[in-house]
């Protein structure tokens, strides 16, 4: 049994709409039903009745409602009282973010926060989205650093988890310059694409792009992974191509191991955006944010010819 099935339930029988509260839990309709049901097979009781519109819970939901409400109240007070002592005692503050991320953009960001701040503790904890957002809205991390894109939103509510775009970056399709005379390939031979998985942000950022070249190039997904270093590999090796984001793959780019195919719509931008929680927070972590937020105004830069954002 795990905590998230609790306060999906609480949510669930607060909204009575398990939609609402999926969208309200950060996760799919159908992941969230699998959750709620995984919580009633554990207990083994039906707590939904599923015959009602809205939702209802049964006479075993009912009772179990206040159980669940108290375990979670308690659950999350003791963890205050334990992150208190420990952001007392000066802990390191948590980034979650996505694994790309956390190896191309992290290290040069942090060194120019740290240029201003000092020597900062900081503890990284890589992920995908999902994870990453659920890190920030259950209290696991101080800071979100993700990619954002128009047609990717993260229901995030803005008055509790502010965010600052750092710094913009491009999703390029690349692949080896003997890959790249395949393009734009044919639907008897269509050039063999390295995909993200569909759960990942950047997949989703694809799914669009490909909609958008319909008819024009043809691609056939071969090879899945829902890390941009992995697929970066796989191209690198010749297997396929791949939409990167060019802040990975500026030395391949330059040296020519790499090359860039198509024109504009086969081009995708992205930002670089950092949330934070408002939650109380440690003096680090608020000093960051101050740092971040009292500069004074300037371009956005891009993360290519320019400085990480800091």
């Amino acid at each position: 049994m795990e905590l998230k099935w609790l306060e999906d339930f609480v949510s669930l029988a607060n909204t009575r709409s398990f939609s609402r509260s999926a969208q309200e839990r950060n996760v799919t309709q159908p992941a969230f039903s699998r959750r709620i049901r995984q919580l009633e097979l554990w207990l083994g009781a039906d707590l939904i009745d599923r015959s009602t519109y809205p939702t209802t819970l049964t006479d075993a939901g009912r009772t179990f409602r206040s159980v669940a409400e108290d375990f979670i109240t308690a659950m999350h007070r003791q963890r205050d009282e334990f992150r208190g002592a420990r952001s007392r005692a000066g802990a390191a503050i948590r980034f979650s973010a996505l694994h790309t991320l956390s190896m191309t953009f992290f290290p040069r960001w942090l060194r120019e926060v740290e240029r201003a701040l000092g020597p900062l503790n900081t503890r990284m904890m890589p992920g995908n989205l999902h994870d990453c957002v659920e890190s920030l809205t259950e209290g696991d991390c101080d800071f979100l650093l993700c990619y954002g894109h128009d047609r990717v939103p993260i229901l995030l509510d803005p008055a509790l988890y502010p965010s600052l775009t750092l710094a913009r970056d491009r999703l390029l399709l690349v692949a080896t310059p003997e890959e790249a005379r395949r393009f734009p390939g044919t639907p008897a031979e269509p050039l063999r694409l390295l995909a993200y998985t569909a759960d990942c942000l950047l997949g989703r950022v694809v799914d669009h792009l490909m909609e958008r070249i319909a008819g024009r190039c043809h691609l056939e997904v071969f090879y899945e992974n829902p890390m941009a270093e992995a697929l970066k590999a796989m191209a690198l090796e010749g297997h396929g191509a791949a939409w990167l984001p060019e802040s990975s793959i500026p030395r391949e780019l330059s040296s020519g191991a790499l090359v860039t195919l198509g024109d504009a719509d086969v081009v995708s931008p992205l930002d670089v955006r950092l949330y934070r929680s408002l939650r109380k927070a440690a003096p680090s972590v608020v000093g960051v944010w101050s740092h971040l937020t009292n500069r004074p105004p300037a371009p956005i830069p891009l993360l290519v010819g320019g400085a990480p954002g800091a």
